[in-house]
């Protein structure tokens, strides 16, 4: 779809990036393929090459090697000091470091001198309440700049910092952020969605007293909200304009390599989420690396990825300011007033990066929408999509509807290095519905069930080397048991991440969705992204999901869930349904037709936008409702209630007693 040219490796900062590292280690790269070889072969000329290129300010004792040890007990650069806020905030002048689009008020801009001052603020009234190194700041805030201010200030204190949006309910936030311990707390009282005003007053109180080590509530009013009555004896209160009332100087404490910069959480559909540790410098070190070689964020540049405060996107977005690239917040419904509402909102920020979801760009596909028509993307660069597979129609679409010239790229990663494994490169060409490669330090294979690489066939995506992202740890996890369970269990020494991969020979890729949900049809294992790219871009379709059951007692083998779009009548479902049945036959193969369709009202997802196919899947097979998924983690948790009610309906109708 598009090939490499010589102005790839001319003006991109990964084409200027490897003729310096050439010219340093008397090395020769022709191709990107060379250039990943080298990265995964000699980690310490790569690393070292990282540091240099964008010029890192690493203090302490210069490490004999970048990486010590072997997974999973390897150490990143020890013996370094680092402070990643430091270098969020080089950048100096009155050109925009943060742009917001929000449908609660209007929208905002900071200057760099703007942000570095409000950072200052915000430190100064963190340190007067207590906060230090050994803490925690926790946030239940939008996407806004206030938040990225908070969380800047956090981390040049050494506090580790944690963010859940404020469209998660009691439960879902309790049970994340009262595992960080949290001394502090900064809230929004509510927000504004399309044409609803969400008030969470009452919310915030509540959070406030299910947090027991909560010493001081922040509240930011970000709208108009009813009053509410303070818990009694709860934690001292502030207004955020009496946070950022002092004033202070811009100092960044000198922190380990692996002290932790903030706390991710896991989806959580089967227990409480996980809390995965992220440190200053391995975040540091892998967002230099993947925003400014792949992305090829520059200063200067918009970057805009649309995503909450509950996805790590919005932390790999945040870190466009470590290229003294401005980052556009957006908080809002993104298809209200209309669906071109995101395409709006990167026009007139002037974006040069632009990222998404592959679920937004079908649905934008599958309305027929026409940003290139419709909207002037002057600056556009890039265009990045995540979350779950893009499909060929995806890239085709955007090519036709959005930017011919713009760079397009699906990328696959996660929560766990807060980064990508596989993406798309300058210097790497990119076929529609294929991903380009493993990114640059980044030792990403295909195995299979003996654990040997395969080419040109499904396999586990596998780790083979340690990348400077991986977790620090998990939180109460002292004898890292539950951090070994997760990745390390399946093969001794290899991340293991749990989904389907397959390589092709010039190292391109296609993922197929998470492994432990892989279809087996007739012994071919099949994935169940290539379903969705064909089902979730048909007119009358808003959701699917599918399931394969082995169980050999009966009932259906592939079952596919779907969820019919508003403007389709119960009557002409059985048309869409003999559309379905054609497109899977039409383009993948006579085993992607499922063995039976079933129509729900509704399809709940986790709050970071994920496919219950596993908890769906154990529902089918018996699994009781309260054990497959917390509720806490769940957009629509009564939804999967009713299937719990249909799955149970089902096995007594297809295996009765």
């Amino acid at each position: 779809m598009r090939d490499v040219g010589a102005a790839d490796w001319r003006e991109s900062r990964m084409g200027r990036f490897a003729r310096q590292a050439a010219t340093r280690w008397g090395r020769r790269f022709l191709s990107y393929e060379q250039l990943w070889t080298w990265s995964i072969s000699e980690p310490d000329e790569f690393w070292r090459s990282i540091v240099e290129f964008f010029e890192l300010e690493l203090g302490g004792e210069p490490p004999g090697h970048v990486v010590t040890g072997a997974m999973p007990d390897h150490r990143w650069m020890p013996g370094s000091r680092v402070n990643y806020a430091r270098h969020a905030l080089r950048t100096a002048g009155s050109d925009p470091a943060l742009i917001g689009f929000s449908q609660s008020r209007p929208d905002r801009a900071l200057s760099w001198d703007q942000l570095r001052s409000e950072v200052a603020a915000c430190r100064a009234g963190l340190q007067a309440l207590g906060v230090g190194p050994d803490d925690s700041v926790a946030v239940y805030m939008p996407n806004i700049p206030e938040t990225v201010v908070a969380f800047l200030a956090a981390a040049s204190l050494g506090a580790a910092f944690a963010s859940c949006p404020p469209e998660f309910g009691i439960r879902a936030v309790v049970d994340r952020l009262s595992q960080v311990e949290p001394r502090v707390l900064l809230a929004s009282n509510g927000y504004v969605y399309g044409d609803r005003m969400i008030d969470r007053a009452a919310v915030v109180e509540q959070l406030a007293a299910s947090l027991p080590t909560l010493q001081v509530l922040i509240v930011h009013d970000y709208v108009k909200s009813a009053p509410v009555d303070p818990v009694p004896a709860g934690p001292a209160r502030l207004t955020w304009d009496e946070l950022v009332s002092r004033t202070g100087p811009l100092e960044f404490a000198e922190l380990a390599f692996d002290h932790p910069l903030y706390v991710l959480f896991s989806s959580g559909t089967t227990g409480r989420p996980k809390a995965i540790v992220h440190g200053h410098g391995g975040i540091l070190l892998e967002h230099a690396k993947a925003l400014g070689l792949h992305n090829d964020v520059r200063r200067g540049d918009r970057f805009l990825w649309f995503a909450t405060t509950a996805w790590m996107v919005w932390n790999y977005a945040v870190s466009a300011l470590l290229h003294g690239a401005t980052m556009v917040c957006f908080d809002g419904d993104p298809s209200y007033p209309d669906p071109l509402e995101l395409w709006r909102a990167a026009a007139r920020a002037d974006v040069t990066f632009l990222g998404t979801s592959a679920a937004h760009i079908m649905s934008s596909a599958a309305r027929a929408l026409d940003p290139a028509t419709a909207l002037r993307f002057r600056s556009l660069r890039s265009i990045a999509s995540t979350g779950s597979p893009l499909p060929a129609d995806g890239f085709e679409w955007l090519e036709s509807h959005v930017s011919r010239t713009a760079r397009l790229s699906s990328v696959s990663g996660g929560t766990d290095i807060c980064s990508g494994f596989v993406g798309g490169a300058p210097l790497a060409a990119t076929r529609a519905g294929e991903i380009s490669g493993p990114m640059l330090g980044c030792h990403a294979v295909a195995l299979d069930g003996s654990g040997h690489p395969v080419v040109g066939e499904f396999g586990e995506l596998s780790i083979l080397d340690p990348m400077p992202s991986m977790p620090v740890r998990f939180l109460h996890d002292d004898d890292g048991s539950r951090y070994r369970e997760a990745y390390f269990a399946r093969f001794p020494g290899v991340w293991c991440h749990g989904d389907w991969a397959l390589f092709y020979p010039d190292n391109a890729c296609v993922i197929g969705g998470r492994s432990d949900t892989t279809l087996n049809r007739g012994g071919v294992r099949l994935g169940t992204a290539d379903i969705y790219g064909v089902v979730d871009g048909l007119a009358g379709i808003d959701d699917s999901l599918a399931v394969h059951l082995e169980d050999p007692r009966g009932g259906a083998g592939l079952m596919l869930l779907l969820l019919a779009g508003d403007q389709v009548a119960e009557a002409d479902r059985a048309c869409v349904q003999a559309a379905v049945v054609a497109q899977l036959k039409e383009q993948l193969s006579p085993r992607h037709v499922p063995d039976e369709i079933v129509w729900v009202r509704r399809l709940p997802r986790t709050l970071t936008g994920k496919k219950l196919e596993k908890p769906v899947k154990q529902l089918l097979l018996g699994a009781d409702r309260a054990t497959v998924a917390s509720a806490g983690s769940l957009t629509v948790p009564a939804a999967l209630d009713e299937l719990a009610d249909w799955a149970q309906r089902f096995r007594a109708d297809r295996c009765p007693m």
